[in-house]
Formats: C-alpha cells, sequence, structure tokens
C-alpha cells in the first residue's frame, strides 16, 4: 500500500494499462504521472523520479477469510455480482510469467513467491518458505520479524516487524521482542502486551520474477 499526497498534493491512482516487466505501472489523475510498483518511483510524468512512499498496513488474504474477520464487508461490482470463473487461475498455477517472461536471475524460480522491499537504497527479498512460523533478519541497524503461518496460501500477507532496540526470540513457542517483552500473536498479527512494541515493516508480496526484473542487484536474505 502506498501514500497518495506528494509535495502537496493528494494523488487518485488507477492501473495505467502499461506493464513494466509484466508488473502493474500506476498512473495518477492529477498529474498523470506513471508509477512503477517494482522500482517504486515514476517513471514519466511530473513526478518522475519520486519515489513512492510504502504504508505498513496493507493486507492480502482471501475473500473466505476477509469476510470472516468482517463480515458485513460491502463488495463494490459493476455487474452486481462478482461470483463468475477466475480468470487468473491458470497463471497462478503455471510454472511461466505473464505471457511467458521468465527470471532471469536463476537464483529462484520465476514463479517463487517472495517478500521483497527495500532498505536505505538496497533490495531484499526472502522465499515464503524460510517464512513459516517466523523468521528473523539483520538489514543493517534493524532487526527484521518475518512471518508466515504453516501452510499459508500464497495470497497471504506476510506479516512483518522492525526493532533497532532488541531483536526477537522464541520463548516457549512465542515470538518475543526483547526489548519491551511483547509477544507475537499470530491471530492478529500484532506484538502486544507492552508499551514499546515493535513498529510494522513496508514491503510486499509478489513473484521473484516481478521483483528480480526490476530490481536486478537484490540480495536474498539468510
Amino acid at each position: 500500500m502506498y501514500g497518495r499526497e506528494y509535495n502537496g498534493k493528494k494523488l487518485n491512482f488507477e492501473a495505467s494499462g502499461g506493464l513494466m516487466n509484466s508488473s502493474l505501472v500506476m498512473q495518477d489523475f492529477e498529474t498523470d504521472s506513471y508509477w512503477a510498483i517494482m522500482t517504486g518511483e515514476a517513471i514519466a510524468g511530473e513526478f518522475k523520479g519520486t519515489r513512492l512512499r510504502e504504508l505498513p498496513v496493507g493486507e492480502k488474504m482471501r475473500w473466505r477469510d476477509w469476510v470472516k474477520k468482517h463480515p458485513d464487508t460491502l463488495v463494490l461490482s459493476v455487474n452486481g455480482r462478482e461470483d463468475g470463473p477466475d480468470v487468473y487461475q491458470r497463471y497462478f498455477v503455471s510454472p511461466r510469467g505473464f505471457r511467458g517472461t521468465e527470471a532471469r536471475d536463476r537464483r529462484l524460480p520465476t514463479k517463487a513467491p517472495i517478500f521483497a522491499f527495500k532498505l536505505e537504497g538496497h533490495a531484499y527479498a526472502v522465499p515464503h518458505d524460510r517464512l513459516e512460523g517466523g523468521q528473523t533478519f539483520q538489514v543493517g541497524d534493524r532487526t527484521l520479524f518475518l512471518y508466515r503461518t504453516k501452510g499459508a496460501p500464497m495470497f497471504e500477507s506476510t506479516v512483518v516487524y522492525q526493532s533497532r532496540n532488541g531483536g526477537f526470540e522464541q520463548r516457549d513457542g512465542v515470538w518475543v521482542h526483547t526489548a519491551s517483552g511483547c509477544r507475537f500473536n499470530p491471530k492478529t498479527g500484532a506484538f502486544e502486551g507492552g508499551d514499546r512494541c515493535p513498529e510494522r515493516f513496508a514491503g510486499l508480496d509478489t513473484f521473484w520474477y516481478n521483483w528480480s526484473l526490476s530490481n536486478p542487484d537484490t540480495e536474498l536474505l539468510k
């Protein structure tokens, strides 16, 4: 998820209809600038060179899981029904990228699901299958905690927290932020039980080919 305010302007985005390395390019109504989500910046228009401002609040899940949490949800629909055939089913089960696009970086398979982010100008990624049950990484002066439930579907968002003060460790099967004593609750995806709990961290879940084609210098976290 990205912020909408840039240089005092509140922008409204839509899909531009264009792709960059098979990944979405957005367009804003107000300045007609084009924004590539995998590079994180505007590639044309008034805001060319401006970086997208990521917000660590996005949550991605299947409809059946969402409606359990929010049973009163209203669905925006053009035709009044959204129960038609899944036009993306073949794409998700195929090992190939959109229209046959393949990753040039062979460290991971083309369609490997990853969590990816940028920090201080550097691009990072880690495969989903390394994050089930929780994992920690040291990146610069920050300790990152990344979590996916075991057996989680690809569509589930990775939960990520950052800490500059203390790390994360498991105590009796529960992840704990050592500086504050806050404990991670997998059901809510939040650290709870303290006043100085760690902060959420921004990034996105995507496929390896989408990210690596636009960010060829990506470091895989180990």
